[in-house]
């Protein structure tokens, strides 16, 4: 199914990466996101633990006798101990020094003012701690003595909490993943669902089953299943255009033939009786119509192939109707037909210079061929800001009082041609490259009466 197709990566692969990574980078800041409020938690709970410690001792610091007393309550410390199986410090000073715990406490060296506890992080005794110091003014013998309280723990228990809290929070983003996965790879099978249903439909009908697709799509699919409904359509008026032209070739072909067959046998037949010369005329008749209906019919099918995919280049009307002018001065010639151009400056369309040169010369050979002895036809190119035309006179009588649009139909020919060889594709070729290119075909009889008149029309582009 896929030879010859130039594939280029998968729809749903790149859709699934997306997806995954998008989950993947999600995930990651999730996880982040959690860690950080989990260890913000941790250590908020954790400073609160010790300000409560530190302020119980604090608050249990008295003058008696004049003098600064400790009497620190077992549940200031025990608060800590609850929480994990840390070592607890603390320390308190005065101005005079250290009143009681541990001297060489790291922390609290700076004083502190009342009602503004200062957390600090160091180390002691080869441990990492965390400590707080709060301070109060207390009267001494009525001088205001100022008295600062540190309590410190080892982080030990949280850092084994904060491993908990990010191994939990590693377990949610990991979810989060693994879920986020499970729904892209869902997605990305959804997405393409209509694609693949569609080409099932399609790749289901025979060979011969040109209508339309009809099955309903995604909007996003709208603009494909459209071409391909268009190009359907082009195709099926192709094959009809087709299977009309072989059998009207074979036809128009096989008819003459069998006439030249049947004439020759009858020629061989009486070889000497006078009506032999009748027979030969008859036959090369048909030779020649033979001739001229195989070679208009391949133009025609020609010109009905190329118009669907138009080779758009700058062409030169006047130097085509020229050039065609020269070639068939010959022909006209040998009829003593005088045949005249009229054209100066260039006149450029783009457009198809093969289908442009056949129209051409299919409306020249019409005027030739019509025109009796003696007569006069002229080829003009003129151009103006809206239009550029090339138009042929001749002086073959016109056509009265016809229907000149029917005779741009296949194989309708005009009263006046019932003794001319011609197989009635002329017009039919040079309306058609003319619609091709955006135009027209515009056939009268011309001013002077004499004749007909047969323009092609193409707009300025």
């Amino acid at each position: 199914m896929s030879a010859g197709v130039n594939v280029s990566g998968s729809i749903r692969r790149r859709l699934l990466v997306q997806l995954v990574g998008s989950a993947a980078l999600l995930a990651a800041l999730l996880f982040i996101a959690v860690l950080a409020f989990v260890r913000n938690v941790a250590e908020e709970s954790h400073d609160r633990i010790l300000l409560a410690s530190a302020t119980s001792i604090l608050d249990s610091v008295s003058v008696q006798s004049g003098e600064l007393t400790a009497d620190i309550p077992y549940a200031a410390l025990s608060m800590l101990g609850n929480v994990s199986d840390d070592r607890v410090f603390y320390r308190i000073t005065h101005p005079g020094g250290t009143l009681t715990g541990y001297d060489d406490l790291p922390v609290g060296g700076v004083p502190v003012q009342p009602g503004q506890p200062v957390f600090e992080s160091a180390r002691y005794k080869g441990e990492g701690i965390r400590a707080v110091t709060i301070s109060r003014r207390l009267s001494v013998q009525g001088v205001p003595v100022p008295v600062q309280v540190s309590v410190a723990q080892t982080r030990l228990g949280q850092a084994t909490l904060l491993e908990q809290l990010v191994w939990s929070a590693l377990y949610i983003g990991a979810g989060f993943f693994v879920l986020a996965s499970a729904l892209a790879f869902w997605s990305a099978q959804s997405s393409i669902k209509p694609l693949r249903s569609l080409t099932e439909a399609v790749s289901r009908r025979g060979p011969k089953d040109l209508r339309p697709v009809t099955r309903p799509v995604p909007a996003e699919m709208s603009p494909l299943v459209s071409s391909l409904n268009s190009f359907i359509s082009r195709l099926q008026a192709s094959l009809a255009r087709s299977e009309d032209f072989i059998a009207e070739a074979a036809h128009r072909v096989r008819t003459p033939l069998a006439t030249v067959r049947t004439q020759a046998e009858t020629t061989l037949m009486r070889v000497e009786k006078e009506k032999n010369r009748a027979s030969l005329r008859e036959m090369i008749r048909a030779i020649d119509e033979s001739s001229r209906a195989a070679g208009q019919l391949l133009d025609h099918a020609m010109v009905s192939f190329r118009t669907d995919s138009l080779e758009l280049k700058e062409v030169n009307l006047t130097e085509l109707a020229r050039d065609l002018t020269e070639r068939l001065q010959p022909v006209a010639e040998l009829k003593d037909i005088a045949l005249h151009f009229e054209g100066g400056s260039p006149v450029c369309i783009q457009g198809d210079g093969i289908l442009l040169q056949n129209a051409v010369r299919n409306i020249l050979d019409n005027a030739i061929k019509y025109s009796g002895q003696d007569s006069e036809v002229w080829v003009r190119v003129a151009g103006s800001g809206a239009q550029q035309k090339i138009e042929v006179e001749d002086q073959a009588g016109g056509f009265g009082g016809e229907d000149t649009e029917a005779l741009t139909r296949r194989f309708v020919r005009g009263a006046n041609a019932k003794d001319t060889i011609g197989s009635g594709l002329g017009l039919t070729i040079a309306r058609e490259v003319a619609e091709a290119h955006g135009g027209s075909l515009i056939i009268k009889n011309s001013q002077t009466g004499a004749g007909a008149c047969v323009t092609l029309c193409f707009p300025s582009h």
